[in-house]
């Protein structure tokens, strides 16, 4: 299986959308300064959405579709409604 991800740093107010066989793993190393220049200036971050695909040609699509105009907006939606229900800290 293949996720894509969606991380949220609270003290930058940024986010970072990606895909992985291992959402976990990729969070340690976003967290840890490893294999991205970008995330290790915002750290830390935290998980706010995943989806799961079975193919790793989805998860990319899926992926840049949330990368997009639209689908930015349909993430900071949630991050929104996260942040009022007091789910992110």
């Amino acid at each position: 299986m293949y996720t894509v991800y969606v991380l949220y740093s609270i003290d930058f107010n940024k986010i970072y959308i990606g895909q992985t066989e291992d959402v976990q793993r990729r969070l340690f190393e976003h967290n840890n300064g490893l294999l991205s220049s970008y995330t290790k200036r915002y750290k830390p971050w935290q998980i706010v959405y995943t989806e799961e695909y079975s193919t790793r040609v989805e998860a990319m699509k899926r992926e840049k579709q949330l990368k997009s105009q639209k689908g930015r907006e349909f993430i900071w939606e949630i991050i929104k409604d996260k942040l009022v229900a007091g789910s992110i800290r």
